[in-house]
């Protein structure tokens, strides 16, 4: 881990530490009397692609940073100022990525499967308990605003009878990415309609105080206002920059005249790539990404509205304030928009932490997180007792000092499916349940197992455009010499195996563990394999021995509480089971059988 440095010139450098010293001095005497507790404020976005934020672009070598074209961005100042005072996670996932169960894993500090919300439009379960439940039974005034996705599919759905904790919801909507809001004597509603006075995602006119991402900032900043004397914890939710890819003037016009690029990934198509993570062949909108710049700009200029009432108010020096999405949208990378595959630009969200006096100004989190660890994480540094027993981790030592624990697994589990079959597409394009997928991220690798195909691992350190499958033979050897490990375990699992493809794939699929324990010093980054490979071995010896092969299992990543044995992987899913059979390997068939 590196602490994060913004790149900023000396003279401005001294400025910017001169006002922090001057705003320090303002708020010393109202801190005095300042409730002991942080506030926390939580900014969450929708569907938002981590590179066209500036902090991370500084993370990235420039062909990652700046994949639509050299030089191409959107300036995000007010977000990096966030990164810069506070850290910044550099490998933050969003643990499934579709926004239904990617929210409840946020809120909840539970995997998917487990909150009752695994797809779009199936509510949260009664029983769960977030952290804005914990931080209301402690005393704090809680509130939320904007788009919400955990209570069914009513559209727009605004102050659900459930709260979950946050006691003021007036302006929580179920779902849906309307663009424009307005508010009288019958209380908030929807701009824009049809004629049969349906509510639309129509812009209708919206201008600064109508148009949705400035209306639920108006509502940000009057709460901040109201409770400047308590400790408060306020969610808004903004449905941007979610399509449509629409937004107010002067927003719509601004990146018109930049000269956007395909993303290099739907350019060179990789090789033997599974159907999720497969180039299409679907036209690069560059008026749709210009668009989806303007939406992201509107964001950074309202996160500055927001930051600025902190200051006026002196609270900014005892608030947390969180940045993060449900999912990414890959932007035309792999020749794809939105999400819900496990490419980097679809599963990878962004993570900014402001927590004055607890996280150290500029720190870099390398290691690999999921939304799911956020509820241990923040209570943690919050210093709130949490009174659940959550499945995420809490993370908050790799906040606080900037560096992992000897004992730190780099890994986060991230899913798609599982639920109940629909009979109906959603409305976002969502895989079908049928096609899910199983995945365990580290920060250089990813292991993904689906049904029908075989095991993949993707090595981001050497093929960071997710190109290559390194588990085909030769595949991946544009991304990975000769003299690189992947590429000579893989020929060495494959001569080992030798004409028995069978075998071969069971061994190949080994070699995640054996790469990541052999020079990675993250012996569980691909801990999904690990009951796998033991049971490969006890095969493996049979057959050399003779003996008849038997079935053998093992509960790699169970749910069911009476297998307990492999420790954090029981926590992911219920029903997932490795089978070495007669013949093999076969996780496709068995995935699939059991979800």
């Amino acid at each position: 881990m590196h602490a994060f440095r913004p790149f900023l010139p000396r003279s401005l450098s001294l400025l910017l530490s001169l006002s922090v010293f001057v705003s320090l001095s303002v708020t010393t005497a109202t801190a005095a009397s300042a409730p002991s507790r942080p506030n926390l404020l939580i900014i969450q976005t929708d569907e938002h692609n981590f590179r066209t934020l500036g902090c991370y672009r500084a993370l990235l070598p420039a062909d990652q940073a700046f994949i639509w074209g050299e030089g191409i961005k959107v300036d995000t100042p007010h977000l990096d100022w966030i990164a810069a005072h506070g850290a910044i996670a550099d490998r933050f996932y969003a643990t499934s990525p579709v926004c239904t169960p990617s929210r409840a894993a946020l809120l909840t500090g539970r995997y998917p499967q487990n909150t009752g919300a695994i797809q779009n439009d199936l509510p949260l379960r009664d029983d769960m308990i977030t952290y804005a439940e914990v931080l209301r039974r402690v005393g704090y005034a809680t509130g939320y605003a904007g788009k919400w996705h955990l209570d069914g599919d009513a559209r727009p759905g605004f102050a659900p009878a459930r709260k979950f904790g946050w006691e003021e919801n007036r302006y929580m909507f179920n779902r849906g990415h309307y663009k424009k809001l307005i508010e009288d004597e019958k209380g908030p509603r929807v701009g824009a309609v049809n004629a049969a006075g349906v509510p639309t995602y129509a812009l209708d006119g919206a201008d600064a105080k109508t148009f949705t991402t400035d209306f639920l900032t108006d509502r940000t900043i009057d709460f901040i206002r109201r409770h400047a004397a308590a400790p408060f914890c306020w969610h808004v939710s903004f449905p941007d920059p979610h399509g449509p890819n629409t937004v107010r003037a002067p927003y719509d016009t601004m990146f018109f005249n930049v000269d956007f690029k395909q993303p290099r990934s739907a350019q060179s198509p990789g090789k033997d790539l599974p159907a999720y993570a497969a180039t299409l062949a679907g036209a690069f909108n560059k008026n749709q990404m210009a668009l989806y710049f303007g939406m992201v700009k509107c964001l950074d200029d309202n996160v500055g509205r927001i930051l600025a009432t902190l200051r006026e108010t002196g609270q900014l020096e005892r608030t947390f304030i969180v940045v993060t999405s449900d999912h990414g949208d890959l932007c035309g990378e792999h020749g794809r928009d939105n999400k819900g595959v496990p490419m980097e630009g679809s599963s990878r969200i962004p993570f900014l932490l402001h927590a004055p006096g607890v996280v150290p100004p500029g720190t870099v989190v390398r290691s690999a997180l999921g939304n799911v660890d956020f509820k241990p994480t923040i209570l943690a540094l919050m210093g709130i007792t949490n009174p659940t027993t959550d499945e995420g981790r809490d993370a908050s030592v790799l906040f606080r000092t900037g560096r992992a624990p000897a004992d730190w697994a780099d890994h986060a589990f991230v899913r798609i499916g599982g639920g109940p079959k629909r009979t109906t597409a959603g409305e976002d394009g969502e895989l079908a349940e049928g096609n899910g997928w199983l995945g365990t991220f580290s920060r250089d690798y990813k292991f993904i197992v689906a049904p029908g195909a075989a095991p993949s691992l993707f090595d981001l350190a050497n093929d960071p455009h997710g190109m290559y499958d390194c588990t085909h033979c030769f595949s991946c050897i544009d991304a990975c010499p000769k003299d690189v490990a992947p590429m000579n375990q893989i020929m060495r699992l494959r001569r080992l195996a030798g004409d028995d493809h069978e075998i071969a794939a069971a061994q190949t699929t080994g070699l995640a563990i054996e790469l990541v324990e052999s020079g990675r010093q993250a012996a569980h980054a691909i801990g999904v394999v690990v009951p796998l490979v033991d049971l490969i071995d006890q095969r493996r010896h049979q057959r050399l021995n003779g003996n008849r092969p038997v079935a053998l299992s093992a509960y790699a990543l169970l749910g069911d509480r009476k297998h307990t044995a492999l420790g954090r992987f029981d926590q992911f899913t219920r029903r997932l089971t490795f089978v070495v059979e007669n013949r093999g390997c076969d996780i496709g068939t068995r995935f699939q059988q059991l979800t």
